[in-house]
């Protein structure tokens, strides 16, 4: 449970659309704070938190679960907390203080985001006493307990949790959290909604639990959008199928069950049936990147120029760079084409 994500700047594709620089990032660093706790075996661990009003900083309730106390650091100035707000199940905790000299951050609801609209996060890395950025953009929207989990590729790793995600407008948009395992980034956010929630619980003066976050159960008891993640990247098809299967038929509404019972069936060489799942994701969410990248792949496999042609248009706006390398891929196959006649 001590285990902290670190956040680090991976710069992917979509840094190079709209995201703010350095120079703008600088009116957020006042309103994003290093936290301590010192632990039972008498060492210290660390963590990113979230001014979001004069009296509370938020921070995933991980970071500080069983220490033996926590401040939060700014401009080598430290502050004590007089009471914590805890939601140990969603990973949400609140250090609620006297005072403090920041200022807070506005934040929009999980809701009105877009899939592919743009965000950044911020925290502290390990041993860097200054705030660092990460870019991407929403890949995915979970509903999950009254709240909507983002996914998103501004990526980090171990050494800081509970750093902000934000949109374009600098609204705070989730508290960037957990991970799945393996080489490919599949990064979480906590909802908004639930910090407001937490807000009105009760106070308490003690940071021991025997909960565990959502996150962290047994594999079977984690949701889903997180059971996917290893049979897809280790290519067990059979696995995840099976997966998908239960996660379509618990939400049928879910575009990303719909994309992950495709990406099964495809790779179990069933083009007809992942034809026919990734129709109904993209019907659900026309914005899905991944089922238009996995469409488009099926459409060169059966040589289908004018599909091909459609899925580029829509790729477009969503992803500059995906839509380039595909229209070079295109350009290829109807000079093939053109050379065979």
């Amino acid at each position: 449970m001590k285990r902290i994500m670190l956040i680090t700047c991976f710069i992917h594709a979509s840094c190079a659309f709209a995201q703010p620089s350095i120079g703008e990032l600088l009116q957020l660093h006042d309103s994003i704070v290093q936290i301590s706790v010192e632990l039972e075996n008498g060492n210290v661990g660390t963590g990113t938190g979230v001014v979001i009003d004069k009296e509370y900083v938020v921070t995933n309730c991980h970071v500080l679960a069983n220490g033996k106390g926590a401040n939060v650091a700014k401009y080598g100035d430290g502050f004590k907390p007089i009471a914590l707000k805890a939601d140990w199940k969603h990973d949400l905790c609140a250090l609620k203080f006297d005072g403090l000299p920041f200022k807070s951050v506005p934040m929009r609801d999980t809701a009105s985001l877009e899939i592919e609209e743009e965000v950044f996060s911020i925290g502290y890395p390990n041993g860097n006493n200054v705030p660092q950025p990460s870019y991407g953009s929403i890949k995915a929207k979970y509903p999950f307990d009254g709240g909507l989990i983002i996914r998103s590729d501004a990526a980090f790793s171990l050494g800081s949790s509970g750093g902000a995600l934000f949109d374009q407008k600098f609204n705070l948009i989730g508290i960037t959290s957990f991970k799945s395992p393996g080489p490919q980034g599949f990064f979480y956010s906590l909802p908004v909604e639930w910090i407001k929630q937490l807000i009105e619980t009760k106070e308490l003066l003690t940071l021991d639990t025997n909960e565990r976050p959502f996150w962290a159960l047994p594999y079977a008891q984690q949701p889903y959008f997180m059971q996917v993640v290893i049979p897809y990247q280790n290519h067990e098809w059979q696995n995840l199928a099976q997966i998908a299967l239960a996660w379509r038929d618990s939400e049928p509404n879910s575009s990303d069950a719909w994309y992950f019972l495709g990406v099964s069936a495809l790779g179990l060489n069933q083009l007809m049936e992942a034809k026919t799942d990734f129709a109904k994701a993209l019907n659900l969410n026309p914005r899905h990147l991944d089922v238009l990248m996995k469409t488009a792949e099926i459409a060169f496999k059966e040589k289908d120029i004018a599909r091909l042609d459609q899925l580029k248009a829509s790729i477009e706006p969503l992803d500059h760079y995906a839509s380039d390398e595909l229209s070079l891929k295109i350009s290829a196959l109807k000079q093939q084409n053109d050379s065979s006649h």
